[in-house]
């Protein structure tokens, strides 16, 4: 409650001195606007990305420094002192507890607001030097129009970072790149016809695949009323946060790799023959498919393919299960 008076009462003081070019934890901004702000500049040929990721920011905040700039516009010293006993509250480092001069507690609701006053000045400087940028709370996008002039940027801002804001830029990411081979908050790119166009990248889609087999884990004793709450509920927050995208062709891919997981789940689950035979009874089936079905010795996966000839994705939907095509459209 204490950490969310001060919050409020914060974004009230930093809101109007934040950058236009900041969207991570703001009000009435978000990573929608991050992305498209990416492609007007693509598009008027800021294509070379210097591409920043300010590896373990709330770890590598100096409290010292952060109550510093934190005093520049609060002059109220109660509530810098609350702050700095919120930052004082120490960290868990494998459950053992650790007080330190550095790092913010995560998960707060001031977190991401303290975040936004310690890369303020970073914003501050990209604006004073006049490079095209984005960020999104510690990611940091500069685009510029040709690969040289990327690597001295990256040379020049990564020096004033780790120098002026005590701060450690991940240097393992390739230097300059051009845009189509950056992943930004999740998104790929590619430019075509001049415009810039935005893809899921494969990271990102390989990591949904990871979540729905999860969800649909055959191993797992989830029953079977849950899951199709569950993948409804991850459905919706995915195809949201990817909607800015042309997408139907890769949706329509995973919804019938989807199905067919969900037809391997009952297969494992009629694991008797007797029961593989009442089951399948209920559907109109040839006598003679469900003696061969049932008796059938094949693998999960291979068996589900052909299931579909009678657990069709209408019988597939009936007890709650949503098509990701079905809700993007």
């Amino acid at each position: 409650m204490i950490q969310q008076a001060i919050t409020q009462e914060l974004t009230l003081v930093y809101e109007p001195q934040f950058s236009d070019s900041s969207f991570g934890f703001r009000p009435g901004r978000k990573a929608h606007d991050a992305l498209k702000q990416c492609k007007a500049y693509a598009d008027a040929g800021y294509v070379y990305v210097v591409d920043m990721d300010l590896e373990k920011f709330f770890g590598n905040v100096y409290q010292s420094k952060l109550v510093e700039v934190l005093s520049r516009s609060i002059k109220d010293g109660a509530v810098i002192s609350l702050i700095h006993k919120y930052l004082n509250a120490g960290i868990m480092n494998h459950g053992i507890f650790e007080r330190s001069e550095t790092g913010a507690v995560q998960g707060g609701p001031l977190s991401p607001l303290l975040s936004n006053v310690m890369l303020n000045e970073l914003d501050e400087e990209l604006e004073r030097r006049e490079h095209k940028f984005v960020r999104y709370a510690d990611e940091c996008m500069i685009l510029c129009k040709s690969r040289r002039s990327a690597e001295r940027t990256l040379e020049s801002i990564t020096r004033y970072i780790e120098r002026k804001r005590f701060l450690k830029v991940n240097r393992e990411k390739t230097p300059a790149p051009y845009i189509s081979r950056v992943k930004y908050l999740g998104y790929g790119f590619y430019r075509r016809k001049g415009k810039l166009r935005f893809r899921v990248h494969a990271k990102s889609a390989a990591k949904m695949k990871e979540k729905v087999r999860a969800i649909l884990d055959r191993n797992k004793l989830t029953p079977n009323a849950v899951r199709p709450i569950r993948l409804k509920q991850f459905i919706h927050g995915w195809v949201n946060d990817f909607k800015l995208i042309d997408m139907k062709q890769l949706l329509m891919e995973v919804d019938t790799w989807i199905r067919r997981k969900i037809r391997a789940i009952y297969w494992k689950q009629w694991k008797k023959v007797r029961t593989r035979y009442c089951m399948m009874r209920q559907y109109a089936i040839p006598e003679w498919k469900v003696h061969e079905l049932a008796s059938c010795r094949k693998g999960l996966w291979r068996v589900a393919l052909m299931l579909s000839s009678f657990l069709t994705n209408e019988e597939i939907a009936r007890p709650g299960y949503i098509t990701m095509t079905s809700y993007y459209k």
